[in-house]
Formats: structure tokens, C-alpha cells, sequence
């Protein structure tokens, strides 16, 4: 039985639809959040093994904006991009298509995988005026606070492209890792907070296309991270980061603020790589400050 949303009435109130269109030969599944006249549209990208659902709780909280959530490439409902592989050159490509055609000229928020994807993109020139990165990966996964866990997350997602294919599948759907999973990145003492958040992860963390795809965006996620790109994106860039993460460190995230040549840093205490769970709304409201409408036309 589904776990309660401790966001669900912020949700209940906002209009959403759900649409498709292909992109790069593949149907990509997305949802559009809040009033159609709405001053500004955001278009939302959401971290490794998630889908659109995992961004919900920040949405509910930015009723006034119009949040455009997809689900990336072989995620969720979206399917993989055929003949080629989901490398950060996949991903980029495909986001600059989707925002061409869904959301031209949208500030672009990545979440953790998805802000390296968003930040690659911004870079290569997908036309945007603001930049949101929430919980970004600021440096390689190996020198992160748990460099042996990534490494031991390298050689599980290995063996499961490895394996004979039931069991490879059989594998990296476990439920078990998938709780161990989450279990490493809830932070908050809040029980019932805590069930949801589990609840999500195993609800949503296996809906992957297939293991093919889901060891080829693994690769990409610990082969690239946010730094790669800063220097180079001129817009200004909105970094949200958390104090105990343990992807990317909050010294390792001020030094990130300071490669951009426009960024601002807001940074939430008492919280790990789940701000989207657990801390929507400090998220939200820095979301909602970053892209008020000012006299240069911040769309």
C-alpha cells in the first residue's frame, strides 16, 4: 500500500497534465505542472533512477510557476534513445531538443545527475536565461565523503550488465539494495517522512528501460560532474546544496560557486542529497527569490 505524501495537498491544488512527444527518435513521457498563464515556466530535470515523480514535492511548493517535469531518456515512461548509447553527449543532445521544442527559453533545474546534464547542456548552448542546480555534483564520485560506496556502486552496476540477463535485471530491481540505497541518503529523524521517502525509492527506482541503459547512465553519472562545465556557462546559476551530502561536500560545493561566472550558493543545513524530499520548501523559496521577474525580462 502506498505511503502517504506529506506533500500531497501542495499537490492536489495545482493543475498538471500529462503529455508526449519524440525526441531524438523517442517518445518522451512529461508532465506540465501548474496555471498555463503562469509569468514564468520552469523546466525541471530530475537525478539518476528517478523520474519525474521525485521532483513533485519542490513543484508543489511553486504554485505560481509553470513546471515542465520529463522523464529522462529510458526513465519512468520515457523510452531509450535507439542506436546509441546513453552517454552525457545522449542526455545533452536530447535536452536541448526537448527544450527547443517544449520549453524554448525556460530557465533549465537539474537534480544531481540531472544537473550535471543540465549544466553539460547549457554549456554545448541550449538558450536559457537562469540556471538551477539542486544537489549538484561538484567534483568526480570517486572524491566524494563516500568514495569506497561509490566504488562499491561502480562494481554492483558491472555485475548487473554482466550477469545473464534475468539475473543481471533480477539484480540491480532488488529491493533490498534499493532500500540500502535509500537508507544511505535519508538524513531526516521524521518517521513518517522517512517511510515516504523509502516508499518512493521503491516505487520508482527500478522503472529503467532496461539494464543496458541503466548501467550506461551510471557510467555517465560518475564520469562527469558539474565542474567540467561551470566556466563556461555565462547565465546566472542558482547552486541550492546541502550541508551533509555525502555526494558532493558542501566545501567542495562553495568552491563550485566560485568557478561559475555568475552564481549564488544557498545552502541547507541538516540535510543530505535529498533536499527534494526532505527540505522542498528553504528549495522552493530560493527557486522562487532566483527567478523573480526583474527589469531584464527574466522570463
Amino acid at each position: 500500500m502506498p505511503v502517504a505524501s506529506p506533500y500531497a495537498r501542495l499537490l492536489e491544488r495545482l493543475p498538471v497534465q500529462r503529455h508526449e512527444t519524440t525526441v531524438l527518435g523517442a517518445t518522451t513521457a512529461y508532465w506540465v505542472y501548474g496555471p498555463e498563464d503562469a509569468a514564468t515556466t520552469l523546466l525541471a530535470v530530475h537525478g539518476f533512477r528517478g523520474e519525474h515523480h521525485g521532483l513533485e514535492p519542490v513543484v508543489g511548493h511553486l504554485p505560481d510557476l509553470r513546471v515542465i517535469s520529463p522523464d529522462l531518456p529510458g526513465f519512468g515512461e520515457s523510452g531509450p534513445l535507439p542506436g546509441r548509447p546513453h552517454d552525457l553527449a545522449a542526455y545533452t543532445e536530447w535536452l536541448a531538443a526537448f527544450a527547443a521544442e517544449v520549453a524554448p527559453g525556460a530557465p533549465v533545474l537539474g537534480h544531481s545527475f540531472g544537473s550535471i546534464v543540465t549544466a553539460a547542456a547549457v554549456a554545448g548552448g541550449l538558450a536559457t536565461p537562469k540556471v538551477v542546480l539542486v544537489n549538484p555534483i561538484g567534483a568526480p564520485a570517486l572524491e566524494g565523503p563516500r568514495g569506497i560506496l561509490t566504488r562499491l556502486a561502480i562494481f554492483y552496476y558491472w555485475a548487473g550488465a554482466r550477469l545473464p540477463k534475468p539475473l543481471g535485471e533480477a539484480v540491480l530491481r532488488n529491493r533490498a539494495i534499493v532500500r540500502l540505497t535509500s537508507l544511505a541518503m535519508v538524513k531526516t529523524r521524521d518517521r513518517a517522512l522517512r517511510r515516504f521517502i523509502h516508499d518512493q525509492h521503491d516505487t520508482y527506482f527500478s522503472r529503467f528501460a532496461d539494464r543496458d541503459v541503466l548501467h550506461e547512465a551510471f557510467v555517465t553519472s560518475v564520469s562527469h560532474d558539474v565542474s567540467e562545465f561551470a566556466a563556461r556557462i555565462a547565465q546566472p546559476t542558482l547552486l541550492i546544496a546541502a550541508e551533509k551530502d555525502d555526494i558532493t561536500s558542501i566545501e567542495v560545493e562553495r568552491r563550485l560557486a566560485t568557478v561559475f561566472p555568475d552564481a549564488q550558493l544557498v545552502e541547507i543545513p541538516q540535510v543530505g542529497h535529498l533536499i527534494h524530499y526532505e527540505t522542498p520548501a528553504p528549495a522552493a523559496e530560493a527557486v522562487r527569490r532566483f527567478l523573480a521577474p526583474s527589469a531584464d525580462g527574466t522570463r
